[in-house]
């Protein structure tokens, strides 16, 4: 895995991805973020750094993961063929241990010896706890108290891994009151910790160092589908929470402008009830944990608790680039209900013997309907994120059944 990317003219010298990005934050604050642009700029240039990346991305991320063809879902839709990037097949579950290595072997080079994180469905602090246990540093995952509910499974990962997992009680006890105590902690331990942010948001350089480590996804499945289908697909498919799975899949297809890049946000109980997680359709510009995105406020922009099935797209706001490629029409923004991404969880599971994470099945929902959109003929590719394991109990809940 290189972490120099194919098409890297975002951000701008300001962390701006036109109007979106840039950095707010407190004058506490700005030394740290400052320390880690000069040592991000640094290691993506080095070689070395490159080559270290490249040997834990395969030796141990188990990269590259695999492009699927998706036969019964294909048959099933009845229109496109519909590829799976298989990054539910990583070491942790799912995408998130592509950009906790690189963050992690950044903390190594800068010689921090405490790592924290924020995490929502579980995946991202289990996929920093794993990082952090092999090789050797104290962690700490700041978790929201409902999410710690829906998401047993991943804190015991996270405890049996050797960090500590921090309950958030404030707000709604989910993924933005957990990065809001982490931020809180890292500007009070300025000297030995390291913030892993788990998506493309944040102060500038987060969101252009998230995208990058994640750009992998995209490199492989541009090379896979053109490999096996002799062209470009149709359409790249991905949910978004903050964003990162799905910048991670569009980065490299993003100067074809003949592919459309869909992402698809969390509908919640429907876009009409308020009760939703889609910052885009349902939100306006303003300024959040240190970058100017699209948020869900009121009319005075206090930020609008999010609703989601899923702890992973449970947040009030997207990632910059993803406000930029709304904006500038690049890229397409739907949503999918609970109910829908219930439906997707089951379906997929029983036709193709894949457990969906919750997040993905949210993509599923959408990529049924352009399959029949762009019929026969038409190809698809859907970033298979995170795998369904952390859910299962969740969903038994959800559907009334007793395990």
């Amino acid at each position: 895995m290189s972490t120099q990317t194919q098409v890297d003219i975002w951000p701008d010298a300001r962390g701006r991805f036109g109007e979106f990005g840039g950095r707010f934050v407190a004058e506490t604050l700005m030394p740290l973020i400052l320390e880690l642009e000069s040592a991000w700029d640094e290691a993506r240039n080095d070689p070395d750094f490159t080559a270290q990346m490249d040997a834990y991305m395969r030796d141990y991320v188990g990269r590259p993961s695999a492009l699927y063809h998706a036969e019964r879902l294909s048959e099933e839709f009845g229109g496109a063929k519909i590829w799976l990037k298989r990054d539910e097949l990583n070491h942790t579950g799912s995408h998130k241990i592509n950009n906790c290595l690189g963050q992690v072997l950044l903390a190594k080079r800068m010689g921090k010896t405490r790592i924290i994180a924020e995490t929502g469905a579980g995946q991202h602090g289990v996929a920093t706890a794993t990082l952090a246990a092999r090789f050797g540093l104290p962690c700490v995952v700041f978790m929201g108290a409902t999410d710690i509910e829906r998401q047993q499974p991943n804190v015991f990962r996270m405890k049996l891994l050797g960090a500590e997992v921090v309950p958030v009680t404030s707000g709604t006890g989910t993924l933005k009151d957990a990065m809001n105590e982490a931020l809180r902690d890292w500007v009070t331990h300025v000297e030995d910790t390291f913030y892993v942010i788990g998506t493309v948001a944040g102060p500038h350089p987060y969101p252009h160092m998230v995208r990058t480590f994640q750009s992998v996804i995209g490199r492989e499945a541009r090379a896979q589908i053109l490999e096996r289908e002799g062209r470009l697909p149709d359409a790249c498919v991905a949910c978004i929470g903050g964003g990162s799975n799905a910048m991670g899949l569009f980065h490299a297809f993003v100067p074809d402008k003949n592919v459309r890049l869909i992402g698809v946000e969390a509908a919640g109980k429907g876009i009409e009830t308020g009760q939703h997680a889609a910052s885009l359709k349902g939100g306006a510009p303003g300024v959040l944990h240190g970058n100017r995105t699209y948020l869900l406020q009121d009319d005075d922009g206090q930020i609008i608790d999010a609703h989601s099935i899923s702890a992973g797209l449970d947040y009030p706001g997207i990632g910059p680039e993803h406000a930029y490629l709304h904006d500038s029409g690049r890229a397409e923004y739907v949503s999918a209900t609970d109910k829908e991404a219930l439906e997707m969880f089951q379906l997929c599971t029983k036709l193709e013997g894949i457990i969906p994470a919750l997040e993905p099945a949210h993509a599923l929902a959408r990529v049924a309907d352009l399959a029949r959109e762009l019929g026969p003929k038409g190809l698809i590719i859907m970033n298979m994120c995170g795998r369904g394991d952390k859910d299962v109990f969740a969903v038994a809940g959800h559907l009334g059944v007793k395990i």
